[in-house]
């Protein structure tokens, strides 16, 4: 693999969501990538960290999660972090901040500001959804509709609302900490791309919160190879987790190649 990439992974979740969101994914990389290590990280305000009031800079977000990392033994080498949405914009920031750290990178979903509208990142079509959901008290309700609005399988809703509620009621995430997040990736306006480390764009052509031309507009500004899913929204590790790590499989695969 080209300097390492997808040698060791470490794995950063979106907006409000800590590693128990992941489910099965981490063991099904593990099994695309024997001999690799898989490691997640929670960001400030969720999960294990879900006391910490979370920055709202992606540049500060982005200090306290490589402190994390360093301390946990997670960049003795150059790692590859594979990250959705507002993980994937700390993962930016990590990239430009020091890219010695990072083999490569993987983002799912992900969006900038600069680069495309508002509307765009957070699309117009989902503020009414996004309120309610905010303003739901029953953990159940909030969660099934959250799922019904990153993902487009409807085959285990309930099941799967059920544990994340189970998630929520454990290491709850506050209002604030969630609009906190929300003000963070609002205003995270990124470097440039400099060639640091290999990156890969990976989109759902069904996200019904992150339009794709968001994707789009990362792949056009600097030329980053972008692979699109045909169907899956949001959360493109629930919806398609085997696709996610086929199309990693082979980037690496095309990296080793090419050196």
């Amino acid at each position: 693999m080209a300097s390492g990439v997808g040698r060791d992974w470490l794995l950063l979740r979106g907006l409000c969501r800590e590693n128990g969101h992941w489910g099965e994914f981490p063991s099904l990389l593990q099994s695309a990538f024997p001999g690799s290590s898989v490691s997640c990280l929670d960001l400030p305000g969720a999960g294990t960290c879900h006391r910490e009031a979370s920055p709202q800079r992606i540049e500060l977000i982005t200090e306290l999660v490589r402190q994390r990392a360093a301390a946990n033994g997670l960049l003795e080498r150059p790692t590859t972090i594979l990250a959705m949405s507002l993980g994937g914009m700390v993962a930016w920031e990590w990239l430009q901040r020091y890219p010695d750290d990072i083999a490569g990178v993987a983002l799912l979903n992900t969006s900038f500001a600069g680069l495309s509208p508002f509307f765009h990142r957070l699309r117009w079509q989902s503020y009414r959804r996004f309120l309610q959901i905010l303003l739901e008290k029953d953990i159940y309700r909030r969660e099934l509709s959250i799922i019904r609005l990153t993902s487009n399988r409807r085959e285990s809703d309930h099941e799967l609302a059920a544990i994340w509620a189970n998630i929520q009621q454990q290491r709850p995430v506050t209002i604030r900490n969630a609009l906190r997040q929300l003000c963070a990736a609002s205003r995270y306006r990124p470097a440039p791309y400099r060639n640091q480390a290999p990156v890969l764009l990976l989109s759902g052509k069904g996200d019904r919160i992150v339009a794709e031309k968001c994707s789009k507009a990362i792949h056009s500004r600097w030329n980053i190879p972008l692979l699109s899913h045909p169907w899956a929204g949001h959360d493109l590790i629930l919806d398609d987790g085997i696709w996610v790590a086929k199309c990693l499989q082979e980037w690496t695969q095309q990296l080793s190649e090419i050196t």
